[in-house]
């Protein structure tokens, strides 16, 4: 059997550069209700407004969140099946989503898990079932006050998601147009489309849907890409590997090692279209993207060109990244080379994981971060507004302060409110960074890191802000960011593999105005994809509709903006799928309203 040496010194050396051009390649040298129209609205928050218990628990240092999934009945620890066997899915999973499962006007969450893999002789592949992933609704309560309290109810075997698959990834979004957020679970095996009910209960449609399909996936994302106004589905496609094509790997000292993704082969990723009847039509060759894949990790759905037409970011795992510009006939061409965006600035391809499109620098585009390996940085792509990028993550001041780091799950999102998008990367590595011993036989833990736009083009890195819900090791992979608690900010759920999950709860960004929008369509589904452009005075920042990016996770659809503190009434525009543009002259401030396709006087 083929033997692959590793060279585990430079992760030591990780900052210097002889490290960063070492490792550029491979990992394998890594060791309550919304409102229904403009005007009327409900979970109002003043900035000043105090909180109850585990919701507004602020701490005398100021901390910008606290962790409060214990508190709040969020009972969840992942099982990755350690073997001892350096099973290379060990290390991957797991994502999660937010999503409101039962149109209660607030967020649940999915937590996904792994299993325990097969080792025995009749084994040919995959994990053994002994456990399964857990949907959690949200029970938060809210008084007279407007005091709000968080409890949540696993609500798992009443909902039908009761799922005993080795889960990797999750994307939500509302595929029949019945206005209830359905949900597609990628996993090591069988992928799975649930149907939702629109009261909490879901069935498994996965086979009668055409979109069950095998292997090894990671990320998905719904895109209404043929503007027809009915969700579309890409899914990235890892690897070609299960347990009884698992190959060793060992470090320079001669110590087992998880290999690198380039020992195996990528599996093509897959692009259905919706057919409008309750199926999806397989149509990966038809759109161009069957010849160019790469193992996909990451995935962000976004108008990149400025054409109107929703375009797709892929962030592969040492290999070219790709960005899909749709050519308007159902039919891409990957540009990941001549937008600037498939390769480091070096031209070699990096560990890419997850990755999201936001417009940081509020001149009206996408533009995108994907995070990476230790000793590779993570990256920023600016957007020139055509689809072409500059790489500016040593300018931003993101690069060097991300060397030391593995990361997974991201996102722009404004933490404090102030009107600026700023980032969050949760990490953990992939190889063991010092041996394993009693106490940790896993020892991947890396705190997570924050960094706040400082509206010139640079960011600060502020972790130590964040408090021990940042700070504290763990090995986070999937990250999902939405408003839990319906108060004006962002919170942010976190998958551990082999860990706890962890609700980040915002403690700074309520204390801020805000804007809350829920874009749907006649059918109230939510319309992802939308751009929508907000002003105040005569400041505009732009935000869209989205439910995938970081990294295996569904996000809140819902936009909320940040206006720091300006108490003016915010002039809105959104930019439709459809390519409908509509106004809404006046929306009041920090509450939540919907905005519905074509309901605007002014076009």
């Amino acid at each position: 059997m083929r033997r692959f040496f590793i060279d585990e010194s430079a992760r030591v050396l990780a900052t210097r550069r002889i490290a960063v051009q070492a490792h550029l390649r491979s990992w394998a040298a890594r060791s309550i209700p919304l409102v229904t129209s403009v005007g009327l609205a409900c979970c109002m928050a003043n900035p000043g407004d105090s909180r109850s218990s585990v919701t507004n628990a602020r701490s005398e240092a100021g901390e910008y969140f606290k962790d409060v999934a214990a508190d709040a009945g969020l009972s969840f620890v992942h099982r990755n099946g350690m073997t001892g066997q350096y099973y290379y899915a060990e290390i991957m999973a797991p994502g999660v989503a937010l999503f409101d499962a039962d149109n209660d006007g607030d967020l649940d969450i999915l937590l996904l898990q792994g299993g325990d893999f097969d080792t025995s002789p009749q084994s040919t592949r995959s994990p053994s079932h002994h456990v399964t992933s857990r949907l959690f609704r949200n029970d938060m309560r809210l008084d007279a006050n407007g005091r709000r309290t968080l409890h949540f109810t696993d609500v798992t075997d009443a909902s039908g998601m009761a799922m005993r698959d080795y889960a990797m990834g999750v994307a939500t979004g509302d595929y029949d147009n019945n206005g209830c957020i359905d949900v597609y679970v990628t996993a090591l095996g069988r992928n799975r489309l649930f149907q939702n009910d629109c009261a909490g209960v879901f069935k498994d449609v996965s086979m009668r849907s055409g979109v069950g399909d095998t292997g090894w996936s990671v990320s998905a994302g719904f895109l209404d890409f043929d503007r027809d106004g009915w969700l579309d589905l890409y899914v990235g496609h890892y690897l070609n590997w299960d347990t009884t094509l698992n190959t060793p790997c060992f470090g320079s000292s001669g110590q087992r090692v998880y290999c690198a993704p380039e020992v195996y082969r990528a599996q093509q990723s897959r692009l259905y279209r919706n057919n409008r009847d309750g199926t999806f039509g397989d149509v990966t060759v038809q759109a161009g993207i069957a010849t160019q894949f790469g193992p996909a990790l990451g995935v962000s759905t976004a108008d990149f060109n400025g054409d109107g037409w929703i375009d797709f970011y892929v962030a592969n795992d040492g290999e070219e990244n790709q960005l899909w510009i749709n050519r308007q006939d159902g039919t891409f061409e990957n540009r990941g080379v001549l937008s600037g965006t498939a390769l480091a600035p070096s031209g070699k391809a990096k560990a890419g994981m997850g990755v999201d499109a936001g417009d940081f620098d509020d001149d009206g585009d996408e533009d995108l971060f994907i995070t990476n390996l230790t000793g590779e940085g993570h990256d920023l792509y600016v957007n020139d507004g055509s689809g072409t990028f500059v790489h500016q993550s040593p300018d931003a001041g993101l690069a060097h302060r991300s060397l030391p780091y593995t990361g997974f799950g991201t996102a722009w999102f404004d933490v404090d409110n102030d009107g600026k998008l700023d980032l969050l990367t949760v990490n953990g590595a992939v190889q063991m960074q010092a041996p394993a011993d009693a106490e940790d036989d896993f020892p991947l833990g890396q705190s997570k890191q924050l960094f706040r736009n400082q509206g010139n083009g640079r960011f600060e890195d502020v972790t130590g802000l964040g408090g021990p819900a940042l700070t504290e090791p763990e090995v986070s992979r999937g990250a999902a960011f939405g408003d839990v608690d319906n108060d004006g900010d962002v919170d942010v759920v976190v998958g551990n593999n082999r860990g706890p999950v962890r609700l980040l709860l915002n403690q700074v960004g309520h204390r801020r105005h805000w804007v809350g929008l829920k874009l749907v369509g006649d059918a109230g589904s939510d319309r992802l994809g939308a751009r929508v452009a907000v002003t105040t005075g005569t400041t505009t920042r732009w935000r869209r509709a989205r439910s995938d990016g970081s990294y295996a996770s569904a996000n809140d659809p819902r936009v909320l903006v940040g206006l720091g503190d300006s108490a003016e009434p915010a002039r809105v525009r959104v930019v439709w799928p459809s390519g409908l543009v509509e106004e809404w002259p006046r929306v009041d401030l920090d509450r939540y309203t919907t905005l519905t396709e074509g309901s605007s006087t002014r076009r």
